[in-house]
């Protein structure tokens, strides 16, 4: 049985080269993350290769394009491999550049999220499920990697930054998109666009999402415990 044909937003070179530079990414957030947790270098790889890879091989697993995309592209496995030894080499300098990654990461977001939705789409899933696969392929690899060093993932944080949101609303444009049957590269890529300026304006801004209604700060939790 042959797969699915994939709808791409760009040339397909040009799609994987953008692929490729999101995974780059990616696996530098997973690899850094390594050494601030002080693991050698078999667990900078480890992360690097989780963070980068993992969302798409969960999509990739879930909707049956099996073996994954990265298991049959080597490219796809060997980007994180340079990741990683870029990292080990040189992650003083890496780090005082964060900022830069994470505007580069936010980009791989919004393209990761709305190729994600277009592949699980194109293996026959409807909008809702395609949509979540999107995000899964965004912010996947991340969950894998806060969850193998052992810290409660980013996206779950109340205090830190709009992370998933932005993906989700970028795969919904997608959904809706497919849904009125006007999906178009264009159209993909204002998507990405969005989910990419959401994402910048939330790290500007300090954007988090609201926790529980009349929630009792901790103040108040430590002084009843007491």
């Amino acid at each position: 049985m042959t797969s699915p044909p994939t709808p791409h937003l760009f040339d397909p070179e040009i799609q994987q080269a953008l692929d490729l530079a999101g995974i780059f990414v990616f696996a530098i957030s997973g690899a850094l993350l390594a050494v601030r947790k002080n693991l050698d270098v078999f667990g900078m790889v480890v992360l690097a290769e989780a963070t980068g890879l993992g969302g798409g091989v969960i999509r990739d697993l879930i909707i049956g394009a099996v073996p994954p995309a990265a298991f049959t592209n080597l490219g796809y496995f060997l980007t994180p491999l340079l990741a990683a030894g870029l990292v080990f080499f040189l992650h003083p300098q890496v780090e005082r550049i964060t900022r830069a990654v994470m505007v580069v990461d936010a980009a791989g977001l919004g393209l990761f999220c709305v190729t994600g939705t277009t592949k699980a789409h194109a293996y026959h899933l409807d909008l809702t499920a395609s949509a979540t696969l999107g995000v899964v392929s965004a912010v996947g690899g991340g969950v894998i990697r806060d969850v193998l060093a052992q810290e409660v993932p980013s996206l779950l944080r109340w205090d830190r930054d709009l992370y998933a949101v932005p993906a989700m609303v970028g795969a919904a444009i997608v959904a809706l998109l497919f849904h009125f049957h006007a999906f178009t590269g264009v159209g993909g890529g204002i998507a990405a666009l969005v989910t990419f300026v959401m994402r910048l304006l939330a790290m500007r801004y300090g954007w988090h999402g609201p926790r529980a209604w009349r929630r009792r700060s901790a103040r108040a939790e430590v002084a009843q415990e007491i």
